[in-house]
């Protein structure tokens, strides 16, 4: 029987190489040939934690690839056909339920693998589930019929296909759910992939101001975001961040404020708050935060505030992320800095965390390599 290579991960940062099963493909399903498994900040999290599904993992959920071999019926479904480049999200949603009949399947309880012991999710569920090929760190990856599936536009490499994630959750927090568009003025905190992916989603809605902040470590990354069209750079550590926002602003302050430290704790919040206008502006927050003492509601009710959470993507913000992609009109080449082959993939993902190679942004597995 054909075997399928793939980097498990068996506890708390620990990754091993093991062998599976190449599953069968039926009418309803599909096989693909993994090309890139991108990695973020999430990965970095997830792999130093214990095995939330109780069983191994094989991590990647940012996943492109070739339909290698695909039922009659999941093709039609699908609109795809053996040969296609695709993107394959990592929500595996019922289809069924109220969240799915809305088009926001992220919020779908299948697919939630930590309180649903059956749910799916790529990159999240264990390779003790049928078909084990549950996660983009692996030779092939398993799509059943209700796998979320995007086609590659042509043009764009998988490669630059792999960056589709973080962009296509920019989209969906800058344009859907903090409203930026013509003449906004928006600071970004945190220069890493997501916040890079919200410059390009802010500067494509038309907003007149993006503001950028970032630690002295981030010395390339704000070079970056004034290449993709980030007006100005802060560096927090050198400068006072709430000053220079006034004064680009000239006292005004912002229109949206979009947290993309990865959940870096309350001072972003803070300095989010305190950066908005005097009246009606937007608040995004994203990570797992804590506690938060002193919780400055006063001042967000009196500011008359939105605060809105962020929380993974939509169909259509993929569709639009990939057709940015397609246009070439930002060098976003630019924002995949590494790559790494399948038994890199420890090193890929401390690299993320900023203890592998240096200057590290968005990094690219690939598993052929």
């Amino acid at each position: 029987m054909e075997k399928v290579l793939a980097s498990v991960k068996i506890g708390p940062s620990k990754l091993e190489m093991r062998e599976f099963p190449m599953p069968e493909i039926d009418e309803e399903s599909a096989l693909m040939k993994m090309e890139v498994a991108g990695i973020c900040g999430t990965d970095v999290k997830m792999f130093k934690q214990p095995l939330a599904t109780g069983g191994p993992v094989i991590m990647g959920h940012e996943n492109i690839g070739y339909i290698a071999k695909a039922g009659r019926k999941f093709c039609e479904r699908k609109g795809v056909k053996e040969g296609d480049l695709v993107f394959v999200e990592h929500y595996v949603p019922c289809f069924k339920c109220e969240w799915c009949h809305k088009g926001e399947y992220r919020h779908c309880s299948a697919t939630d693998w930590r309180s649903n012991p059956n749910g799916r999710r790529y990159g999240y569920t264990t390779s003790d589930n049928p078909y084990h090929l549950w996660g983009g760190f692996a030779q092939y990856t398993y799509l059943p019929w209700n796998a979320v599936v995007h086609k590659v536009p042509a043009g764009v490499t998988p490669e630059l296909a792999g960056i589709v994630t973080p962009l296509s959750n920019g989209i969906e927090w800058a344009l859907f759910d903090s409203q930026v568009g013509y003449a906004s003025k928006v600071l970004i905190q945190g220069p890493g992939q997501q916040g890079l992916s919200q410059i390009v989603a802010c500067k494509q809605a038309g907003a007149d101001l993006i503001i950028v902040t970032g630690t002295t470590k981030d010395a390339k990354r704000l070079e970056i975001a004034k290449v993709l069209g980030a007006d100005y750079v802060i560096d927090v550590q050198k400068e006072d961040p709430l000053a220079r926002i006034m004064d680009i602003t000239a006292g005004e302050g912002v229109d949206v404020s979009l947290d993309c430290t990865a959940g870096a704790g309350t001072i972003p919040v803070m300095l989010g708050v305190e950066a908005l206008k005097r009246k009606g502006g937007t608040l995004l927050i994203q990570g797992e935060m804590t506690d938060f003492p002193n919780f400055p509601i006063g001042k967000i009710t009196v500011k008359y505030i939105t605060i809105k959470c962020a929380r993974g993507h939509s169909y259509r913000s993929c569709e639009l992320a990939l057709q940015q992609l397609a246009s070439h009109r930002f060098p976003l080449e630019l924002v995949t800095t590494h790559t790494f082959g399948l038994n890199e993939a420890e090193y890929a993902i401390k690299s993320v965390g900023n203890e592998g190679a240096k200057d590290v942004i968005h990094v690219s597995l690939l598993p052929w390599k």
